[in-house]
């Protein structure tokens, strides 16, 4: 006797023969020499999901198939119907399968079809499904098989009455029964019925027992693995503890051997709470002392303020006179820079000078070599004069033509003349003689012996040639700069 799943949901039990051994399934290519492998409608291959879970652990109930024939003829297309149970959430590598009766694993399919997921899980159409087979796929024999719902970790989650693959015109067999039979049969019949009645029921009540324990069975594998976890807890903390304890009697002789030192370092202390109750009597007396000096102090520190204010209002003042003197300063630093401008204008006029005093010195050598040539070119013609006269018979003294004084002058100096020199009565009228003449090295001007040089260069020439300090009366010499600066800088200080 063998229990099925019906078309809904209730269990249905028939006579089988017994289980044969399973056949090799065949590929839904129907080739001979060909593994089992999965076509889809693209001809795309890849394996279904399977495991080797044993059927005692299969989720029959959660899938149902509904109006599975008894037998199909073969050579034609079979749609299979299902229905989805309020519990069970279909996923994508779902699948159902044709396998023959007498299966032990899901790796024994025929042929299988990838499930379609529904749209919406919540609405009644979505739970009413389908899935066709082709022809060319469905076994080719007479044996018994049935439809098969996995999920994609290979669980079986509904499976269908036994149906058969065989022509529709068979020969029917007559069977004759008497009324006996009959009433036998129909008894027997209601007695099954019964017993299906009562099936169905602890079906059902299994089914809720089986619910029930499987959450019973998650809660105890939750709580065996939570027990697990709580006795490896238990034992770090065991051990832990046991550190703990060890740690902790180690502390306590460390702290009673700080105890005893602390009862001796307490004695010590008392004695010197004492040297420093004495100590502190002292230092009040100080700190009394410290607090009048303080007083003085900020009485120092209010007339160091006041004299601080002071100092700041002179400091001021000398600020705004230094100011002055940086003024001055600058306007001595301007003159300087006129002074040596001026001196260096006095520099080129006295290296021009100087120039000029080489050439009327050359002038001057010229005209005396000039002036001694004359001079003898005079005595020569005073001798020729002297003789002439002599030889004339004439005296100077009683010649009747009277010289001019000038001319006098020049028969004084050649009596041998009877008319005197006309040269040089001419040259002395004309010109001063070469050592009257004498001229200013600075302005180029020209005087005779009347005027006195020295004074024109002292009234003309005296203050150019001198730096004057612009603060005080005091002059110095151009070659007295640096001590003329060093005087002016004396000032600002």
């Amino acid at each position: 006797m063998t229990l099925w799943a019906g078309p809904d949901g209730s269990a249905l039990v028939g006579l089988l023969a017994p289980p044969l051994p399973p056949a090799v399934p065949r590929c839904c290519c129907a080739a001979d020499d060909c593994y089992p492998r999965t076509h889809t409608m693209e001809e795309i291959i890849e394996d279904p999901p399977t495991s080797a879970v044993l059927l005692d652990h299969c989720h029959f109930a959660q899938v149902i198939f509904n109006s599975v024939e008894k037998f199909y003829v073969p050579g034609g297309d079979i749609t299979c119907y299902y229905t989805l149970t309020q519990h069970f959430i279909p996923r994508r590598k779902d699948w159902i399968g044709i396998f023959r009766v007498g299966w032990k694993t899901t790796r024994e399919y025929y042929t299988f079809m990838w499930v379609t997921l529904p749209v919406d899980l919540n609405s009644e159409s979505s739970k009413q499904q389908e899935v066709q087979f082709k022809a060319y796929y469905l076994p080719k024999d007479d044996e018994y098989y049935q439809f098969c719902y996995v999920d994609q970790d290979g669980v079986v989650r509904g499976a269908s009455i036994p149906f058969q693959f065989r022509p529709e015109n068979e020969d029917d067999i007559l069977v004759v029964t008497t009324q006996g039979e009959v009433e036998e049969i129909d008894q027997r019949n209601q007695e099954l019925c019964k017993e299906n009645q009562e099936l169905k029921d602890s079906c059902v009540n299994l089914q809720k027992q089986n619910s029930d324990m499987q959450a019973e069975l998650q809660k105890m594998q939750g709580l065996q693995e939570e027990l697990e976890t709580l006795k490896s807890i238990n034992k770090k903390l065991e051990q832990k503890v046991k550190e703990q304890e060890d740690s902790w009697e180690l502390e306590l002789l460390q702290l009673k051997e700080q105890n005893q030192k602390m009862s001796s370092e307490n004695e010590k202390m008392g004695i010197r709470i004492d040297q420093l109750q004495a100590q502190l009597l002292i230092q009040e007396k100080e700190m009394e002392e410290l607090i009048q000096g303080d007083q003085d102090k900020t009485k120092q520190l209010e007339h160091l303020k006041k004299e601080n204010d002071q100092l700041f209002l002179s400091l001021t003042d000398q600020r705004k006179h230094q100011k002055k003197l940086e003024q001055t300063m600058k306007e001595m630093k301007q003159k300087e820079t006129t002074a040596t401008k001026k001196q260096q204008e006095l520099t080129d006029q006295n290296f021009d000078l100087t120039r000029r005093l080489s050439e009327n010195e050359f002038i001057c050598k010229t005209l005396q070599k000039e002036k001694e040539k004359t001079e003898g070119e005079n005595d020569l013609l005073k001798r020729e004069n002297s003789r002439l006269l002599s030889y004339m018979g004439l005296d100077f003294d009683s010649s009747p033509y009277q010289v001019p004084a000038s001319a006098q002058g020049g028969a004084q100096q050649n009596p041998g003349l009877v008319y005197g020199n006309p040269y040089c009565g001419i040259q002395e009228s004309s010109y001063p003689s070469v050592a009257s003449i004498k001229k200013c090295p600075t302005c180029n001007v020209y005087f005779t012996d009347g005027m006195n040089q020295e004074e024109h260069t002292f009234e003309q020439h005296g203050q150019v040639l001198c730096l004057d300090c612009p603060v005080c009366d005091k002059s110095f010499p151009l070659d007295q700069k640096q001590i003329f600066e060093d005087h002016v800088l004396c000032h600002s200080l």
